[in-house]
């Protein structure tokens, strides 16, 4: 973990409404400011231009950083989302929250430990690192070490997390359309709303234990993955420990030879279509801090469950039949699955449902490539941003699909980005077809009869 610095979470409803509360008038004051002495200069500055200064950018990126929880996960979701629909310099700052946050004082952190543990909490360790080695929204990550010698890792919850979702979120979305810091056009108030579901979630680390061992017992007997072990006796909904498994970051694999970097890009689009046709049930956190690989044993390690959501059947079939449609260029049956899938309402124009399939269509390319497509020399992201930015900016003809569609995108987008970063080649094809003939045995028989 990056060097961090330390400051108490502010765990009470109005404590948090209070720092949010300081943050606007700190923001409305330096608005004032910045337009007085602009005004004294002859200028006629307009209100975002007062508001998108960098003291101002900084501060909020600095609030949510020490706030943690629901508040920086908002900057996470409108960072990683909304991608060019932010203003540039809100964006680069909001991205460093994907991986940066401030940790807990010492004397904050064992509270915790003794309210969920008990004063001898002490007891069961050899060893027990008050430092954390990783932190981010929800929590902070700790080493330890059992009397046994069992290495350890304890994933923390930070405190008054679970109850100030709701507030936290509304509170944090009023203040940023509010402040001018997110134009008129951008449309993310049922992502919100899911996101404060997603994070109740999350925020149960009862829940996520259970989706770990989920994912343990469905990958079992896939050599090209490992999950660590949860130990039961010791997690509650504020802890979760596991084993602590070593490994370096999945962005490190760009160093390898490029028949590891295939692989491995390989190995988890695979997880990707099995999680969407096979398991229902889906990581939908692409975060590259997710992942790691072990190059001695040539494993992916996955870790952090909390995002884990199911997949409804009839989604999965409709994905199922649009990727097939895409993927033989047919356009009535694209529009038949993203109508069923929910992605048209009644009122919208031929133009504008041309171009959302134009977008189904191109995110399908490697699917059609006849081999290995070449993530590092395709320019596919850059196109399906650009696409989707020409939608957006006709949000009249245009409303938010379905959640659970929402974070299938976004889990293949993180797939597609790992896969360009590390310059892999991918038979997605070859891939693709192995998962459909799963899903359609009895389609796959006729076809091959015929």
């Amino acid at each position: 973990m990056k060097s961090s610095q330390t400051a108490k979470v502010p765990a009470s409803r109005l404590s948090r409404l209070s720092s949010l509360g300081g943050l606007a008038s700190r923001v409305a004051g330096n608005v004032l400011f910045e337009g007085a002495k602009k005004l004294s200069q002859g200028q006629s500055p307009k209100l975002q231009e007062l508001v998108l200064t960098p003291k101002n950018i900084t501060q909020v990126a600095e609030k949510l950083s020490q706030m943690r929880g629901a508040a920086m996960k908002v900057g996470q979701m409108l960072s990683m989302d909304s991608g060019e629909l932010m203003p540039k310099e809100l964006s680069e700052l909001l991205s460093k929250l994907r991986s940066e946050a401030k940790v807990m004082p010492h004397k904050q952190l064992i509270e915790i430990l003794q309210r969920n543990w008990g004063a001898d909490w002490l007891t069961p360790f050899a060893h027990f690192e008050l430092r954390p080695f990783a932190a981010a929204s929800i929590g902070q990550v700790h080493q330890a070490t059992l009397a046994d010698g069992k290495k350890l890792a304890v994933k923390i919850q930070y405190p008054g997390i679970r109850d100030s979702i709701d507030s936290d979120i509304d509170n944090v979305a009023s203040l940023l359309r509010l402040s001018g810091l997110v134009p008129q056009n951008v449309q993310f108030d049922n992502l919100l709303n899911e996101a404060k579901k997603q994070l109740h979630s999350e925020a149960d680390y009862q829940i996520e234990l259970a989706m770990l061992n989920r994912y343990r017992a469905l990958l079992n007997d896939d050599t090209d993955f490992t999950i660590p072990a949860p130990i039961a006796n010791l997690c509650t909904s504020d802890i979760l420990v596991m084993d602590y498994i070593d490994g370096t970051s999945i962005e490190s694999v760009a160093n390898e030879q490029q028949t590891i970097r295939d692989s491995v890009a390989s190995q988890l689009l695979r997880l990707f279509f099995r999680e969407l046709f096979e398991f229902g049930l889906m990581q939908t956190d692409p975060n590259f801090a997710n992942f790691q690989y072990q190059s001695d044993k040539q494993k992916i390690v996955l870790l952090d469950f909390g995002a884990t959501r199911k997949i409804p059947a009839h989604l999965s079939e409709q994905y199922l039949l649009l990727m097939c449609a895409a993927k033989d260029n047919d356009r009535a049956a694209m529009a038949s699955a993203a109508e069923k899938i929910g992605f048209f309402r009644a009122a919208i124009d031929e133009q504008q449902k041309s171009l959302i399939l134009d977008i189904f269509y191109q995110a399908c390319e490697p699917l059609r490539a006849e081999q290995a497509y070449d993530f590092g020399a395709s320019d596919l992201a850059q196109r399906i941003k650009a696409a989707g930015m020409a939608i957006s900016s006709n949000a009249d003809k245009w409303h938010t699909p379905p959640a659970d569609a929402i974070f299938i995108h976004r889990k293949l987008a993180g797939m597609y980005l790992l896969a360009s970063r590390l310059d892999a080649k991918i038979d997605v094809n070859a891939i693709f077809n192995v998962m459909r003939n799963k899903a359609c045995p009895a389609e796959t028989a006729t076809e091959q009869a015929l």
